[in-house]
């Protein structure tokens, strides 16, 4: 998907390398099964509207392959949720355990939770038809943080990574934050917003062609408003602790992507 002006939309994800828990990839965006049948794996009404790059190369496998690092030492995904342009990469790293904030967990395996269906619906079966360490995080992390209460930490992952609860899109949508060398945070955001426009402008400017999307995939209109303007309140009040970006703004890659130090080393992939 392009904007007006032709920039392509792009599928953000993470990847952080850790001293004692190998590699960790947030979010993993379209996988390469996705790319070979894109309408049996993602839907043919979605593709046709979403018009996704059909490239191996731009999978979170082969750009891992290529920096050089071995995608068996990806031992922790942790997803900001499960919409099908943030799994499609699950089945590519089968041995990693998957964490999510509990209330999506809940949503996707709890026929009695609100959203059940919707969340199902949007967690395609291509994605988890391999049966995919699907782990729940656990609420034993700070109370809040920077006033964001529910927070998780992903169980069995000693790297200091947080899910920081972000509702409205889907039924447990959550930040990841991560801590860099130099004590500041990154916050991927994933879809609590989708335009930078959002945050840095009162009343908040959407996108002509996101915003769409975001009320066609929401839970809760009034959550996602509500999240979007603390994340505002977030970057306006902390701009020297965190720094926020989301996972489908190309002008926030064209920013961001390039090498920083969370213990040493962190990359962002398209």
């Amino acid at each position: 998907m392009a904007d007006p002006g032709g920039l392509p939309a792009v599928c953000h994800c993470l990847l952080v390398e850790t001293d004692a828990d190998g590699l960790v990839l947030v979010d993993t965006g379209l996988g390469t099964a996705d790319l070979r049948r894109p309408d049996q794996a993602l839907g043919a009404d979605w593709v046709a509207h979403a018009q996704p790059v059909l490239d191996p190369r731009e999978s979170a496998l082969h750009q891992l392959v290529r920096l050089g690092y071995d995608p068996r030492d990806v031992r922790h995904i942790v997803l900001t949720h499960l919409h099908r342009d943030h799994t499609g990469g699950l089945a590519d790293f089968p041995h990693a355990r998957v964490h999510v904030h509990p209330d999506e967990y809940r949503a996707v395996t709890d026929p009695s939770a609100a959203y059940h269906r919707h969340s199902l619906d949007r967690f395609m079966p291509a994605h988890r038809a391999h049966g995919p360490r699907l782990t729940p995080a656990t609420t034993d992390g700070p109370a809040n943080w920077f006033g964001f209460p529910g927070v998780a930490r992903p169980q069995k992952l000693g790297h200091e990574l947080l899910l920081v609860p972000l509702p409205g899109h889907s039924a447990g949508h959550a930040g990841v934050a991560v801590r860099d060398d130099h004590g500041r945070w990154l916050l991927h955001a994933g879809d609590a917003y989708m335009y930078h426009g959002e945050l840095e402008h009162t009343p908040a400017l959407g996108h002509p062609l996101l915003e769409p999307v975001q009320q066609d995939a929401q839970t809760d209109a009034a959550a996602r408003a509500a999240t979007r303007d603390r994340l505002r309140d977030l970057v306006r009040d902390h701009p020297d602790e965190v720094t926020v970006f989301s996972a489908h703004d190309p002008w926030e890659y064209a920013r961001l992507a390039r090498p920083a130090g969370v213990n040493g080393r962190t990359r962002g992939g398209r």
